[in-house]
Order: structure tokens, then sequence, then C-alpha cells
């Protein structure tokens, strides 16, 4: 994706001028996630669908979007000589907790909310539509000028207790206990925690204290994170291969707005005979073959690399 920005502010010019931006692959991993912004924000701030067809094709080639490092024509611009603290920006708690409602990280709202003024609700939506996919997104905020870190008002000291109340009266099958444990092993990610959450249902007590054994914090999980989540081992080579991918799956709403209906789930798969293969809808504990699959309507894409196993 290439763009422009008018008043790039050039750090080793000490002075604003016109920038063209473009974003690359590095590489190319095995399986592709496609979102769709199937979602808005209307007139009276409530969020509602966008009901729009997508000619989703069948296949993507993004070989010709890989990086390839500077041009021999380039210069590198000069890293700046230290990093600009954020501004000391005092954001409104209510469009915190209205925008973790919507499934969003609190680290990721308050990010949103410091970069657009700390009272916009809509420009904030709009740049975590924007940002969410950064990899730093749900990261922990760094300290503002002549203040602390992102707020952090849980009994831990770790999580906020807004946050925690939210999640508990969203999910309503969680303790708050519970939910306080998945936002600190997560960072206060709400949409993460949920995940894991549902993921452990069996024996979430149990893989809480896990949790707290694993990472060695006898008296509670307050700088723990789970294992999945450490720094990357550097020497470790990216999964890389052509950029050619098959779309295998996606993820629809049946429903006419964000706040009922049900999500669906539709994977191609091989055929019981071996010869070719067909769309199966996963309907909660219902599994059928899909004659129609609502390919225009997805909310979540599923992209297959083309020399990638077919049974990861």
């Amino acid at each position: 994706a290439e763009g422009s920005v008018d008043d790039f502010h050039w750090d080793h010019l000490g002075a604003a001028a016109a920038a063209r931006t473009s974003s690359r692959f590095c590489n190319f991993p095995p399986f592709l996630v496609v979102q769709m912004q199937r979602y808005e924000l209307g007139p009276d701030w409530v969020p509602r669908k966008i009901e729009a067809e997508v000619e989703m094709p069948p296949a993507l080639d993004l070989e010709g979007l890989r990086a390839g490092g500077p041009r021999e024509e380039e210069v590198l611009v000069p890293e700046p000589p230290g990093t600009v603290p954020a501004l000391g920006i005092s954001v409104d708690e209510s469009i915190v907790a209205m925008l973790t409602d919507m499934g969003f990280g609190r680290n990721g709202c308050l990010r949103a909310l410091r970069a657009t003024g700390g009272t916009d609700a809509e420009a904030a939506t709009n740049w975590i539509f924007e940002h969410s996919a950064d990899t730093d997104f749900n990261d922990p905020l760094p300290p503002e000028e002549g203040g602390d870190a992102a707020p952090s008002t849980s009994g831990g000291g770790s999580v906020d207790e807004t946050a925690v109340v939210s999640l508990v009266e969203s999910l309503g099958m969680f303790s708050v206990e519970q939910v306080r444990a998945a936002l600190e092993i997560f960072g206060g990610a709400g949409d993460r925690a949920a995940d894991w959450l549902f993921s452990n249902m069996d024996d979430l007590d149990g893989a809480i204290a896990a949790q707290k054994s694993m990472m060695g914090n006898v008296g509670g999980l307050d700088n723990a994170a789970p294992a999945a989540s450490a720094e990357p081992d550097a020497s470790r080579t990216l999964d890389d291969g052509p950029g050619q991918y098959d779309l295998v799956g996606l993820v629809s709403h049946i429903g006419k707005n964000t706040s009922s209906g049900h999500y669906v789930c539709h994977l191609l798969r091989p055929c019981p005979d071996g010869k070719g293969e067909q769309w199966v809808i996963y309907n909660d504990e219902k599994v059928a073959v899909s004659e129609n699959p609502p390919i225009p309507h997805g909310y979540l894409y599923l992209f297959r690399r083309r020399n990638a196993d077919s049974n990861a």
C-alpha cells in the first residue's frame, strides 16, 4: 500500500514537508488473515454493521508486494537522537470503556486516544481500525511526559478495574478473579484474555495456577506474561515462501447489528472420496456441507500459501 503525508515532520531537517509512504511484505507466512471493516460508528455513536458485498478472489498473488529493502538511489533518513515522549493528554474514561466494550484491548484504546487528542471517540475508533494490526498495538504505553505510565487501578496493580468489570459483564460466565487474572496475563488486552478464558474453560482455575507457577510469580500475576508472548528468538528465521495464496476459510456474521446475531465459519476441506475439495460450514456443534458459502459477506478471510502444509 502506498500513500502520502502532507506535513510529515523530518527530525533531521527540523521542519515539516511532504512525504510518501509504502508498506511491503518482509516475508509471506503460511497463512494470511484478511479482515474486512464491517462496522462503523453511526451518528448516534452506536456501532453498526456495514452491509456490503465484497468480491473476494479465490486466489491472491502478492509477490509484487515483497519488500526489497532500500534502493540504490535512496538515502536513509538518519535516526533521531532520542525518542520524543508522549504528550500529557488526558483521556476520557467513558470513551475508553466504550472502545473496550467493542472488543479492543485497553492499551490499544489508550494508545488510540492519545494519538487523537483523548476526547474524540470517532477519531479514536478510526485510528484503531487503521492500527489494530500494529505489533505494538496492545503493548503497555510508554510513560507520559512528566508523569507515569498508563494508569492502572486494579487490585494487583497491573490492570484497570473498569476493564475487569466490563469484561465480566460482557462474557457473563467468569468470576471477577478469573477475568482479572486473564487480563493480567495478557497485559490488559481484552480480546486475547477472553479467547484464553474460553480456551481453558474445562479447568480455568488450574490454568491460572499453572501460569502463576510457570512464571515463577507466587504472589500473583502482576509482572507475568504467558510463554507465548515472550520476545522472539532473534536467531530464528521467518517462515517464507512464494506470495501466492488460496482462499480456504472465512468467518461471517448472521444478524443486523453488532449487539445481536451469530458468527459462523466456513472452511474448504477435502471431499470424503479424496476427489477435490468442498466448503464445510461450522455452526457451533453443527457441521455440514455448504453449497453456497457467503464469500461476499465475510468478516475474516483465511488464505493459505500454496506450498504450505494443508494439514497445519
